[in-house]
């Protein structure tokens, strides 16, 4: 691989980090997180627990696409508390075995964005997205329209994995 030595992007991305701070944006995950319980369904909220929620993804990549987001807002992943982790990754086996149950997927993507950089939508606030997969889910829509075809509502999906979990709609 050939490099191409650039200082001057560092100006650029300084810039970037200079306007990023200067406005300031609500954490749509804190509103859900500090939300009455009562609002789960319209803040599109699967579960609350000790130390996380589980959460419907807005703009699914995929049917059923969840986030998992501890109650902190922090955007560094060392500083999450060995609580924090237990509960987060036991609420992420949690939700597979539900989703298995409920919508039977071939398979799961699960991961987490760190930094805008890295592809997170929401940088200031860790989350983890559990993503199910089917075989064959992406078409040829994806490619020739940019389109990608979601097939189950977030709604549906929201309440089946609710009832799952436990929770009161």
């Amino acid at each position: 691989m050939e490099r191409i030595w650039s200082p001057w992007r560092s100006q650029y991305i300084d810039n970037l980090n200079a306007e990023k701070n200067k406005t300031e944006k609500k954490c749509f995950l804190c509103e859900a997180i500090n939300s009455k319980e009562s609002s789960n369904k319209e803040n599109l909220i699967v579960a609350r627990r000790e130390k996380c929620i589980i959460i419907m993804n807005k703009y699914p990549y995929n049917s059923g696409h969840i986030l998992i987001v501890p109650l902190r807002h922090i955007a560094d992943f060392s500083e999450l508390e060995n609580e924090e982790l237990v509960s987060i990754m036991n609420t992420i086996q949690e939700v597979v075995a539900a989703m298995k149950k409920l919508f039977n997927p071939h398979g799961f993507n699960i991961g987490i964005n760190i930094g805008q950089a890295a592809g997170a939508g929401l940088p200031d606030h860790l989350h983890f997205h559990i993503v199910p997969r089917w075989n064959g889910d992406a078409n040829f829509t994806a490619t020739v329209a940019d389109i990608k075809i979601i097939s189950h509502s977030i709604e549906d999906t929201r309440a089946k994995l609710a009832e799952q979990l436990k929770i009161k709609n």
